[in-house]
């Protein structure tokens, strides 16, 4: 059955590659409509996407060419997936808070397709606290970002806000609007983020760990039709549509919440950092600095989650990660026999682009049999998807 894809393009001088967005569409035979904004008839005309789709380009709400529908509810119901290239910060402040003040805000809202948006602005709006907090509340209602490349931008800035390739995006939309539902019918855990070992009511022993990578594995598996519980340690992400998050503090605390649901699941993915050591004693007051100048702390090791779990292994999947800065093969092999693996995943946090705190990842995945195989430097959505193939 052919498929169809509403196109919002919005005031950006990206708004040119819209073109090449249509023309690949339909060069694989997806039905095009397009709705284009007031800003972003500035940068292209009507005319050039009506003759690039074949079909009416809707730029006004009011408009009554079609007076026997209802053109926003009949748009959004035609809609298989809805993208909105490029997606200015203008619209994802509108989008974030449920503002329907135009045609493609109001389809927006009437649409039950999957969402798709490529944002592209300025490398210093697109940082901005306000406009991240807005794509943070969209992807938490389960719109898929395509995320833009870095490079000069047409201000002259340097950065990040460049609106994706057309060629990536069409990929996007179209894993979209033929999803892999590859993991139907299984449960996964996905662990994340990194756990807490408090000293007193005021400080505690972590680490950097921001629970990226986790959450990436989690939205992937659920995408991919997988049940998912994602366990998750202290972290700002919004938790990833289609999943069942379980908040913890402590790595005893992960543990008792992995232990409790292992029996029923079919994988464990343990993605999360948890601390290795924990204070002998904590403090029930605050210490004060005047009274403990020459302080010592002792420390005694936490409960080693996947080793523990892993010996009330059957069927299950155990993938398992190990984050290093050196002798990497020989530490991931030596923690694939001790824990019971059946895959691990090893990076080099030391490396460029591959360590806590960043949008990528590589890894390098060991097998029980021997094989391996490299990701390479990818975002960790990329990467996510990787380690879920092999999974299946």
């Amino acid at each position: 059955m052919k498929k169809t894809v509403v196109l919002g393009v919005t005031g950006s001088i990206a708004a040119y590659k819209s073109a090449e967005i249509v023309s690949r569409f339909r060069k694989l035979d997806v039905d095009v409509r397009v709705i284009l904004t007031a800003s972003g008839s500035k940068f292209i005309t009507p005319l050039t996407l009506e003759t690039l789709s074949r079909a009416p380009v809707i730029t006004d709400m009011w408009s009554r060419e079609t007076p026997w529908e209802v053109e926003h509810i009949s748009l959004a119901k035609a809609a298989d997936v809805f993208l909105v290239a490029p997606a200015s910060a203008n619209f994802l402040a509108k989008a974030a808070y449920g503002i329907a003040d135009d045609m493609l805000t109001t389809t927006l809202l009437a649409t039950r397709a999957r969402i798709a948006v490529a944002p592209a602005m300025n490398a210093l709006m697109y940082s901005n606290s306000v406009v991240r907090e807005n794509i943070s509340k969209l992807k938490g209602r389960g719109v898929v970002f395509i995320e833009p490349g870095e490079g000069i931008l047409a201000c002259g800035d340097t950065g990040s806000g460049r609106l994706a390739e057309p060629s990536l995006i069409v990929e996007k939309v179209m894993e979209l609007l033929h999803p892999k539902l590859d993991l139907k019918g299984k449960n996964i855990i996905v662990s994340a983020g990194p756990t807490r070992e408090h000293l007193d009511p005021v400080r505690f022993l972590s680490n950097r760990s921001t629970g990226k990578m986790g959450f990436a594995i989690a939205e992937a598996a659920a995408e991919r039709g997988a049940t998912v519980t994602l366990i998750s340690g202290k972290t700002e992400l919004e938790t990833p549509f289609g999943t069942e998050r379980v908040d913890v503090v402590s790595t005893r605390e992960m543990y008792d919440a992995i232990d409790k649901r292992f029996s029923k699941c079919d994988a464990l993915i343990m993605a999360a950092a948890p601390s290795d050591f924990t204070p002998v004693r904590v403090f029930e007051n605050k210490i004060k600095k005047q009274a403990n100048e020459d302080m010592k702390i002792e420390f005694k090791p936490t409960v080693d989650i996947l080793k523990s779990v892993g010996q009330k292994k059957n069927d299950q999947i155990m993938i398992g990660f190990a984050a290093e800065t050196e002798n990497i093969e020989a530490y991931a092999r030596e923690k694939l026999v001790n824990k019971n693996l059946d895959i691990i995943a090893a990076n080099d946090i030391s490396a460029e682009g591959t360590g806590f705190e960043t949008d990528t990842n590589s890894v390098t995945l060991y097998f029980k049999d021997g094989s391996v195989k490299s990701s390479g430097l990818r975002s960790k959505r990329e990467v996510a998807d990787f380690i879920l193939n092999f999974l299946v």
